[in-house]
């Protein structure tokens, strides 16, 4: 059986080389498909680690009443931790706010009022442990003592994150139309390999060989037209992806965002491409050998 398919490769590899137009064609088709589906995997997966971030930075913040004393504020911290959720909690005085209010707004602002009659509220910036759960910490939040108002900035996160999810749901259905794609030009590939070896499937036939003893070298055919369309995506994805990063990642850093990793997107998309490639030959040979094979 191991010599027999042994065989079945050598062959397979062989019928690549004598239909040298064919195999190019097929390679071709499937190079473009491999290499728009990692690029558009690549995207896909910044996406996910991109729509992370921005939960991760969603905080509510629970400005202080003004005549609060500390002991109070103490309490009202315990308080804020025994609410569902709440990962971590963080405090910034109502000095800390003015001068963030001055670095992020320059001097004009020294003109309405000074350090001395800030009129600003101290703020507990509260970080929860799953960041959907947000809206729910604000809300809880909002009726403990000694509580001014509470801003909760994950509207504008919500946005962000149902645009990314119809994003990532396009990305996928646009992915499985390059697969669908793919195959069907293999499919036609091999169908005219077949057509032009037909005499020699029937003398193959004639002399007692067994619809799986033909269909075996068109099997690997395929399965080899796959493995060398995705060869190219990879290389693309090693070298471009690098450029890309080093150029992008520092400006998305600065915003408390980040890329994956040019190591770990490889290490993700690697595999999963070679799989794919090889998947999308190999099935696009069954479905050739079946309608002509009867098989």
């Amino acid at each position: 059986m191991i010599r027999r398919l042994g065989r079945h490769l050598i062959d397979s590899f062989k019928d690549l080389k004598r239909n040298a137009w064919m195999t190019t064609a097929a390679v071709t088709s499937v190079t473009i498909t491999l290499t728009l589906l990692t690029l558009l995997l690549a995207f896909l997966f910044n996406m996910n680690q991109f729509t992370k971030d921005v939960q991760k930075n969603v905080t509510v913040s629970v400005f202080i009443k003004t005549n609060t004393t500390k002991a109070e504020k103490e309490v009202l911290k315990q308080q804020l931790k025994q609410i569902p959720n709440v990962d971590s909690i963080k405090y910034s005085s109502k000095q800390n706010e003015y001068k963030k209010l001055i670095k992020q707004n320059g001097d004009l602002w020294k003109g309405l009022f000074t350090e001395k009659d800030n009129p600003l509220y101290s703020v507990y910036m509260v970080s929860a442990k799953n960041p959907r759960a947000t809206k729910k910490i604000q809300i809880a939040a909002k009726k403990l003592d000694h509580v001014a108002y509470t801003t909760y900035g994950g509207e504008n996160a919500e946005k962000i994150i149902k645009m990314a999810d119809s994003v990532k749901l396009g990305g996928f259905i646009a992915a499985c139309i390059l697969i669908i794609v793919s195959i069907l030009l293999i499919s036609n590939t091999i169908k005219l390999t077949i057509i032009a070896r037909e005499d020699d499937i029937k003398i193959m036939r004639l002399v007692g060989a067994t619809n799986g003893y033909i269909r075996w070298p068109f099997f690997f055919e395929g399965a080899w037209i796959g493995l060398i369309g995705s060869i190219i995506p990879l290389l693309l994805l090693n070298f471009g992806y690098k450029i890309i990063y080093n150029q992008v990642q520092m400006t998305l850093l600065q915003a408390h965002y980040q890329m994956i990793t040019p190591g770990h997107m490889f290490e993700y998309l690697a595999l999963v491409t070679i799989v794919i490639g090889v998947i999308i030959g190999a099935f696009g040979s069954i479905i050739s050998m079946r309608r002509f094979l009867k098989v």
